[in-house]
């Protein structure tokens, strides 16, 4: 479940016409989770001066895994966290059966492939070793950029939502793949040729985006998003924090801040109304 695009759209209308108005009276304090990084910033330098102006006090808890913040926000510790796409909300919450829903997309950095041992892509030898996060949509996601680069090849008819290593029909290149928990990811760079690193892990560990060596073409399936709890979607709270990414004011703070992620939906449309 989605916050609904028409009330969305509407949010996103008041802000940009500059309507003031005051915050949810049965809610003073929002708690964001976030993993710590450029999603946590996000909250800090956009989200939370914005919604502080309509009167509400807003504090961001950091994680450094991609567990615990659903479990926190399930159980009513977070009132809303920012860390996760779709694909990893859907499975996470069905899983382990948490009512939890997709609010809002937000500016996402794509995951991108890096090394300390190579200049190019291109320069790989055959036999790399290559680290891959371990969680299963994500590494999908290094799988469907490595058939990009020509180092294997899938299986016909692999879901690129879920494909893994069983989906490896021809390892060209003859490459190890390693699956690490993502935030190892960037120290794992010590050790391999080659490590996809998720861009938020990327970013918190001083990678830049601009120096990995091929970024993922990010699709809206794989573009972050604020999750709250299924029965809050409703609440004017709820609806406050997906009017503020919505809004021009964020807008501005993801050019200045976030150059080079991939911009939502809502952020191509208020530029193309420039």
């Amino acid at each position: 479940m989605s916050f609904p695009r028409l009330a969305l759209f509407a949010a996103l209308a008041a802000l940009t016409l500059g309507a003031a108005h005051a915050a949810d009276p049965a809610k003073k304090e929002i708690v964001f989770g976030a993993t710590a990084g450029p999603y946590s910033d996000q909250i800090k330098l956009g989200i939370k001066p914005i919604l502080e102006k309509q009167g509400y006090t807003v504090r961001i808890v950091e994680f450094n895994d991609y567990i615990q913040p659903n479990f926190a926000l399930a159980q009513g510790a977070l009132d809303a966290n920012a860390f996760q796409h779709e694909v990893y909300l859907k499975n996470f919450a069905a899983k382990n059966k948490l009512e939890l829903s997709e609010l809002v997309k937000v500016p996402t950095a794509p995951i991108a492939i890096y090394s300390k041992k190579y200049k190019s892509v291109d320069a790989a030898p055959d036999g790399v070793t290559v680290a891959v996060p371990n969680d299963p949509t994500n590494q999908a996601r290094a799988l469907v950029v490595l058939q990009e680069l020509g180092w294997v090849k899938l299986r016909d008819g692999y879901d690129p939502l879920q494909a893994s290593e069983k989906d490896v029909a021809v390892n060209v290149k003859k490459i190890k793949l390693i699956p690490l928990e993502a935030a190892q990811l960037p120290r794992s760079l010590d050790d391999t040729d080659y490590s996809f690193v998720n861009g938020n892990f990327a970013l918190a560990s001083g990678l830049k985006l601009t120096s990995a060596l091929a970024l993922e073409k990010t699709t809206p399936t794989y573009q972050n998003l604020v999750a709250v709890r299924t029965a809050d979607i409703g609440k004017p709270y709820v609806k406050d924090i997906a009017a503020a990414y919505a809004s021009r004011e964020f807008l501005a703070v993801t050019d200045k801040s976030f150059a080079g992620f991939v911009k939502t939906d809502y952020q191509q449309k208020l530029e193309a109304a420039r």
